[in-house]
């Protein structure tokens, strides 16, 4: 295999400091896992927290080396400490207690109390596999979760993903009532819409528990609980499995860039140090996020982690994982106010190279629990390598977002007006990726939606979406967004590099922003739902986007379309034309207002060539003016279309 600075010349001034850092983490992996495999050695997860024996007793361990005395305090002993409930000190930093079977009993809640020098504290177990939230208190506890009924699985994993279609969603917002959504509700009524839609994956968000509802689950406290907010680990086992019966593939979007400061639920000076796990001092706060920042060189933190990513593999079967924050976690200065144009930053000083190393692990740890396993690094810094193999050189994710794509699409809507719009500019934004890695495109994702900013749709509408998205209103404004809304989502999945994304509801144009409840919207749930209704409702003009999105989804799989690179036929900027071809399909869009060609010919393949999908099709909210599986014949290399104004048309060779 090649390494990466012999097919990309530019990296060849790096040639040591990438070989470099491979062996930094080959090194690492055999401190870790000896001549054996990663998964035998990170088991963290079956040691401490709280466990059944085989004679049917408990035990109990935790990790807290700056303890002077720990208790298990709880419902069973009044909350109190008893020196029946005191752990013992193994030696190591390690502690365990030993109890009866009648001495705890599922539901029951629980937490530990630590004293350290100094002083003490009530905390979560850092191995928490469930927590618990008190409707009145707002206090969380941890729970013994030890159903009668284990959950029995029906189906196997979804399979490999070489191509993702990825439906990112929320399971609390997914409901259309204000309020928080469940497992048993979006398994119910949203997966089959995903499955309908031609989805083959779904990235769930705010799976680990947050003290704050409000974070979109990127605050997180307890690494290895499932969030109870949302139902019980066998609803959620329920899901999983119903999605994998459905041939969809689940991805966790993972958060191991930071942790919640809050001391109370989560790990920060869980001894009385504020270092366990952490940095000390500045380097071990996120100036931006008020979180705690993860010394990824400690053994403790790579165990945990570790441990962490198998424990949600082992289980909830979990395909694999959308790594959040990535650029946070790789750059001492997390990445802030940096344009990222020089190659030097991804190899300077300026990189915490223990973090690379833990992802690099990370990832090889996903494919031995599960070959077909795969990552996703969400990074804005573009990083060479990143998502490379380990043996070229890599660090080893399977993709990487591609960020850049939906910050433009914001950019050229904002700024100009779709008349200015440079047919060669949007070709370069979306087609300019590594060759050596593997990207996942999208037009918008949650962060284009949440308060204060806007979706696509209501960049496009604003106001106007309000009371002219009826069937039968008449809006220039209205009809404009629809139709730059199909070819933007087409233009977009279309020059993907080997992935697409759509988070929740926007494949129908979904209304409004996302806005969580919090004091300053009065814990107000009206923008934290998606209003399914919209799309079901035969006389709005919803449903006409989420058909196109259909249509789209399966056109792009049904042709495996993403597994060939696109090639550029016509960048017109005079008339806004954008035609280009891939694999065995041609993609021609006209985004001029105004400007309808009858005869436009241009260079492609000689064949026959049948229109398979064409923006312009009622169904989709259309005029109507294309004939679908209308037949066009390449004479002399020249094809010739009629491309009506902001109409985009696949055209797919017989």
């Amino acid at each position: 295999m090649k390494k990466i600075y012999q097919t990309d010349p530019w990296l060849e001034p790096f040639r040591g400091a990438i070989d470099a850092r491979h062996q930094r983490i080959e090194n690492t992996f055999r401190h870790i896992a000896g001549d054996g495999l990663l998964k035998d050695a990170v088991n963290n997860h079956m040691y401490f927290g709280l466990h059944r024996t085989g004679d049917g007793s408990w035990v109990f361990r935790e990790f807290a080396p700056n303890a002077s005395k720990i208790y298990l305090i709880g419902e069973f002993n009044n909350w109190k400490r008893i020196d029946a409930y005191a752990l013992q000190p193994l030696g190591g930093g390690n502690w365990e207690l030993k109890l009866p079977e009648m001495f705890l009993h599922h539901g029951q809640l629980y937490k530990l109390f630590i004293e350290w020098p100094g002083g003490g504290g009530e905390r979560l177990p850092s191995y928490a596999t469930r927590v618990v939230q008190d409707p009145v208190s707002k206090v969380f506890c941890a729970q013994v979760w030890d159903p009668a009924r284990p959950y029995v699985w029906k189906h196997g994993h979804a399979g490999r993903r070489p191509h993702p279609m990825i439906y990112e969603c929320h399971i609390g917002m997914a409901s259309e009532e204000e309020k928080v959504g469940t497992f048993d509700e979006f398994r119910r009524n949203v997966l089959p819409r995903i499955k309908k839609l031609g989805y083959d994956t779904i990235q769930i968000m705010a799976l680990q528990e947050h003290p704050y509802y409000g974070s979109f689950g990127y605050q997180v406290s307890n690494f290895f609980a499932l969030s109870s907010r949302f139902g019980t680990p066998e609803e959620f086992k329920a899901l999983v499995d119903d999605a994998h019966g459905k041939g969809i593939a689940v991805v966790m979007d993972i958060v191991h860039s930071h942790s919640v400061d809050n001391v109370a639920e989560g790990l920060s000076e869980f001894d009385g140090r504020d270092n366990l796990y952490f940095h000390s001092g500045p380097q071990g706060r996120h100036p931006a996020w008020g979180s705690r920042c993860f010394d990824y060189g400690k053994d403790e933190t790579r165990y945990f982690l570790l441990s962490n990513v198998k424990y949600w593999m082992e289980e909830y079967r979990i395909d694999g994982f959308r790594f959040d924050g990535v650029t946070s976690m790789i750059y001492w200065d997390h990445g802030l106010g940096k344009d990222f144009g020089n190659y030097e930053l991804y190899f300077d000083g300026g990189v915490d190279e223990d973090a690379v190393i833990y992802l690099s692990l990370a990832t090889r740890l996903v494919k031995e629990m599960n070959p077909a396993g795969f990552t996703i690094a969400e990074d804005v810094s573009g990083m060479a390598g990143l998502a490379a193999p380990f043996g070229a050189g890599g660090v080893g994710f399977d993709f990487r977002m591609s960020m850049g794509v939906a910050d433009h699409w914001i950019k050229w809507i904002k700024e100009k007006r779709d008349e200015e719009w440079s047919m060669g500019e949007i070709w370069w934004e979306l087609t300019n990726k590594r060759a050596d890695e593997k990207t996942i495109s999208y037009a918008e994702c949650h962060d284009q939606a949440m308060v204060g900013d806007k979706t696509i749709i209501f960049r496009l509408m604003d106001k106007e979406m309000y009371f002219a998205m009826n069937k039968g209103s008449e809006n220039a404004v209205v009809d404009r967004g629809i139709a730059l809304h199909k070819m933007i989502r087409l233009v977009t999945a279309a020059t993907a590099g080997d992935g697409y994304l759509t988070f929740m509801g926007n494949e129908f144009g979904h209304p409004e922003w996302i806005d969580f409840p919090r004091e300053g919207n009065g814990w107000s749930y009206k923008y934290a739902r998606r209003q399914w209704s919209l799309e079901d409702n035969e006389d709005l003009r919803y449903g006409c986007l989420r058909n196109f999105d259909e249509a789209l989804v399966h056109l792009l799989r049904t042709e495996n379309l993403l597994s060939a690179r696109p090639e550029l036929l016509v960048a017109d900027e005079q008339k806004k034309i954008l035609i280009f071809l891939r694999k065995n399909c041609i993609f021609a869009l006209n985004f001029s207002p105004d400007g309808s060609f009858t005869d436009y010919g241009f260079k492609a393949p000689e064949g026959v060539y049948v229109n398979v999908l064409d923006s312009d099709q009622p169904v989709f909210d259309g005029f109507g003016r294309l004939q679908c599986l209308e037949h066009h014949v390449a004479v002399d290399n020249t094809l010739r279309l009629y491309l009506p104004a902001r109409t985009a048309m696949v055209l797919r060779k017989a």
